[in-house]
């Protein structure tokens, strides 16, 4: 016998296919759901299930049921190329995984002010004390017209900002505070990146707008002062994994280079060996 919930998720299926509700919208209620299509609302639930295991929808913590924009959100390569952003006359750089001529909008107002940095890892990575004030950059930023794509929060160290008080500001351009550090002395700064999978915090998944159960892709990127050869700030980038891809270029140690140095290494000479 055919289950009530699949026939009811699959009318739900086609009035989202049919643009009734566009990527991101909420959907009705479970309640309303159940009102409509005379159902409990335990088979709603089970329909709602069946849309979310297909890719349709998906529970967002604090917002409800959500639309997905399609089964594969829109998705970005990340490579380890640092670009000057030309996106305004302002100066500044892109990182991974924008291009050089976008300017991300926020999602949420940007937050610039001192903060304490209590996560052991940020702070030792950075050069300061657990616990020590300092200032935060916080952004939630996207392509265009797209779902949140990233949360970013740099810290910035002491010395930075007393050199440079403008870099707790909102310039226009992307990036512009690490031009105004390296401009005040601290040129050029040199980044090294950390990659990791996890799960989401509850706040992470809602500014993200993505389940709890969806892992994020944790990039923080540490950049080194050219002045002094010491951190000069840490930024924690957070990804929804199904909006990002890695990309890098593999390069040969010394123990894996040729072996024979000497040997013409062209295809018709393998061919050639193996008798064909």
């Amino acid at each position: 016998m055919h289950s009530r919930y699949l026939d009811i998720a699959g009318k739900i299926r086609s009035r989202i296919e049919a643009g009734e509700w566009e990527p991101g919208a909420k959907l009705p209620r479970l309640d309303d759901f159940a009102a409509e299509y005379g159902a409990n609302r335990d088979t709603i639930g089970r329909a709602i299930s069946a849309l979310e295991a297909e890719g349709y929808v998906w529970a967002v913590q604090g917002r409800g049921i959500i639309v997905r924009h399609g089964t594969i959100r829109p998705r970005r390569p990340r490579g380890d190329l640092v670009k000057r952003n030309t996106s305004t006359d302002s100066p500044g750089y892109s990182f991974p995984s924008a291009s050089a001529r976008e300017n991300w909008p926020h999602h949420v107002p940007p937050v610039a002010g001192p903060a304490p940095l209590t996560d052991p890892r940020i702070a030792g990575l950075l050069g300061v004390p657990v616990g020590s004030e300092v200032m935060r950059r916080f952004r939630v930023t996207g392509p265009e017209s797209e779902p949140p794509f990233q949360i970013a929060t740099s810290w910035i160290h002491p010395r930075g900002v007393e050199a440079v008080p403008e870099v707790t500001g909102q310039a226009p351009g992307p990036g512009d505070w690490l031009y105004r550090l390296e401009q005040a002395g601290h040129w050029p700064i040199s980044w090294v990146e950390i990659h990791r999978a996890r799960n989401p915090t509850k706040e992470e998944a809602a500014l993200l707008e993505i389940p709890t159960n969806l892992p994020v892709l944790e990039i923080v990127r540490r950049g080194v002062s050219g002045a002094d050869d010491k951190p000069i700030e840490v930024t924690v980038y957070v990804v929804a994994s199904d909006r990002v891809e890695t990309v890098h270029v593999l390069h040969r140690d010394d123990s894996a280079k040729d072996p024979w140095p000497n040997v013409d290494h062209k295809p018709e000479d393998h061919a050639q060996e193996a008798g064909e």
